[in-house]
């Protein structure tokens, strides 16, 4: 069966919709890359959209298997007059799209600003209170959990790979909390059946944090003089079970003729 989507033709029944927000391109190359190669992607099974580019325009849910967004350099948290026009464009199409998405339990995996992006659609607070520094943070699976499609038989307690600047500050409402940390207490939740979302990098690797931790040194996440020893923490870091999380997000959303 052929998919026609934006002028491309696809040998799979319905690609994942990738949301892009990073303004940076070699940044948003290698988390496109990063996404591509953990979940087990082709390229040709996926739609591209570079949201702090165009903004999101009108999305056709049918379309898709799955939408996956990724990480920004922007903050929800941070006051409406200090926000780009772009930033707001974004908040406000994602508010139109999540309303869709909640409305159909459609399949959504919200990675860190997806996260909270998710979380201000459902009316929970994002501060500054549980930021955490880039690198590698351990989490805790709840009960909840351990019995999740995307969760179960991991082990109880894994690490992954971060770095934000804000976070929920509680689980949102109607939320079913899926993992937890010391630092951050909700690093993952589920809204209904199908909707996900991570404060932790799902697709992180060492490639990819090294070129972000670069991108980012003057952002103020981190000392930029504690650049090189970040991409060497992560550099001897692993998290196999972090990406295996979204593998099983595509694995079990992917759509095939």
């Amino acid at each position: 069966m052929y998919y026609i989507d934006l002028g491309r033709v696809f040998l799979v029944s319905k690609p994942f919709l990738i949301i892009q927000l990073r303004p940076e391109n070699e940044v948003a190359d290698e988390e496109l890359r990063a996404l591509l190669e953990h979940g087990g992607l082709a390229s040709e099974e996926v739609v591209r959209l570079r949201a702090e580019r165009d903004g999101v325009p009108t999305v056709d849910l049918d379309a898709y298997a799955g939408i996956i967004v990724g990480g920004s350099p922007f903050d929800v948290s941070t006051p409406d007059e200090e926000k780009s026009e772009i930033q707001k464009r974004v908040e406000t199409d994602f508010q139109l799209l999540l309303t869709e998405v909640d409305e159909r339990d459609f399949p959504f995996l919200g990675c860190c600003s997806g996260n909270g992006l998710l979380g201000v659609y459902c009316g929970t607070q994002i501060s500054r209170r549980f930021g955490e520094p880039v690198g590698p943070a351990d989490i805790s699976l709840t009960d909840a959990g351990k019995t999740d499609p995307l969760l179960a038989g991991l082990p109880d307690r894994f690490t992954v790979l971060l770095g934000h600047k804000e976070a929920c500050d509680s689980i949102p409402p109607g939320a079913t909390l899926l993992a937890t940390g010391e630092r951050c207490p909700v690093q993952m939740f589920r809204i209904k059946t199908n909707i996900y979302a991570t404060q932790f990098h799902p697709e992180g690797d060492a490639q990819g944090f090294t070129v972000r931790i670069h991108a980012y040194k003057h952002h103020g996440y981190f000392p930029e003089e504690d650049a090189q020893r970040l991409i060497e923490v992560v550099s001897a870091q692993p998290v196999p079970e972090s990406n295996q999380i979204l593998k099983r997000f595509v694995e079990r959303y992917r759509l095939t003729p």
